[in-house]
């Protein structure tokens, strides 16, 4: 039986008042097809359905949208183009980028984040093909709720006008189980429960991210320095092919150090980043005397491949209580149950803070499961890396 994405993981600030999205794309079956997914859902309208950049930039102030699906490759006025004027307009506002996969359009991407836009999500080649638009279906109205509850929660109250009517938007079939509900931190940072850190001397840096994780990566590998050429780092973000071809190369800028797409069979080493690859699982095993990298074409851990988890419990077999862990913005709560594991095993597991992360998804269920040995801001966690592996215990 069938279960539609059900309002229990429907953030509180958005049930009130559904969330207003405006689509904005040149394809009249992809808008159609978005357009009634949204409608479909409880807790959301389409508040506008639009074929090009410049109508959503001329008509964003009569629709006042929390959320926008642009499109990067539109007539007119593309999405990259249209991106700043549309915040400039509205600052809160909470876009996501939607493009095939391609290398072009994985780079404009990449463009897109730097200049304020929340998310990217890849459109499916053909939505002929009913597991890529169910994939594609899922992350979108899970983007689109978690986004536009946070764009809201900073926006100035405005009394929105009401949404127009739109034809023909029947409900979509039902797709996946419900997601689990967003943790919510009911108690203030400061009073929630922390471990001490391990006793022992951390061996591998270990990091999972999802929404907002690119531009959380960058801040932390940039300021890791040293702690990269002593110590292998392995990183899984929530991304697709092509895409993660992209983060790699863009890591190894930032941190001027060697980063790539992990390889199945390569021996860890000291020195090298290595990022899971769009579309499989990063687990690490043993060879011989050596840690190497095992991919795993498995099917999705948490509605996620590559998933987190795969990597943080794998890797207890190898490092034990030497491992250390980071969780880092995302929706969801992968890397909570492999960071129970780590913590199992006498290792450490740092989740970064509500203030600074786009969706505090994964951190927040890490946080709360009361795993975490610090819940930092951005930009203290890789001065924190920093003194523990030098040798700082506190």
């Amino acid at each position: 039986m069938s279960v539609a994405l059900a309002s229990s993981s429907i953030p509180s600030s958005t049930r009130q008042e559904p969330l207003r999205v405006m689509v904005v794309d040149d394809s009249v079956v992809i808008r159609g097809m978005i357009s009634r997914w949204i409608s479909s859902e409880p807790d959301m309208v389409v508040a506008a359905s639009l074929r090009t950049g410049l109508e959503a930039v001329n008509q964003i102030d009569r629709v006042n949208p929390d959320v926008a699906v642009l499109d990067i490759e539109m007539p007119e006025l593309d999405g990259i183009a249209a991106l700043p004027k549309l915040l400039a307009k509205k600052k809160n506002l909470a876009v996501i980028m939607a493009s095939t996969l391609t290398r072009r359009n994985a780079e404009i991407s990449f463009k897109a984040l730097s200049l304020g836009a929340a998310d990217y999500i890849p459109k499916p080649e053909s939505t002929r093909e009913a597991s890529a638009a169910d994939n594609f279906h899922y992350d979108l109205i899970q983007k689109i709720r978690n986004l536009g509850a946070k764009a809201r929660r900073a926006a100035p109250v405005v009394h929105a006008p009401a949404a127009p009517h739109v034809q023909d938007l029947r409900p979509a079939p039902a797709l996946r189980p419900a997601a689990a509900p967003m943790p919510t931190q009911t108690l203030p940072a400061a009073a929630l429960a922390r471990r001490a850190f391990s006793s022992q001397m951390p061996k591998v840096l270990l990091i999972g991210s999802s929404t907002g994780g690119p531009q959380a990566l960058m801040a932390v590998v940039t300021e890791l320095g040293a702690v990269i050429d002593r110590f292998p780092v392995l990183i899984t973000q929530h991304m697709p092919p092509t895409f993660t071809t992209i983060l790699a190369e863009h890591l190894a800028r930032s941190s001027r150090r060697p980063a790539h797409e992990a390889v199945d069979g390569e021996v860890i080493k000291p020195g090298q980043i290595y990022l899971a690859p769009g579309g499989r699982h990063m687990r690490v095993a043993r060879h011989g005397a050596d840690a190497v990298i095992a991919l795993d074409n498995g099917p999705p851990v948490n509605f996620c491949k590559p998933a987190v988890d795969p990597l943080f419990t794998s890797a207890v077999d190898i490092w034990q209580g030497s491992t250390l862990a980071v969780i880092l913005t995302g929706m969801g709560s992968d890397g909570m149950r492999g960071g129970k594991d780590i913590v199992a095993a006498g290792g450490s597991v740092i989740a970064q803070d509500e203030a600074t992360s786009v969706v505090w998804g994964m951190p927040g269920a890490a946080a709360n499961a009361g795993i975490c040995a610090a819940i930092l801001p951005l930009n203290q966690i890789a001065p924190k890396l920093v003194r523990l592996f030098a040798g700082d215990r506190s």
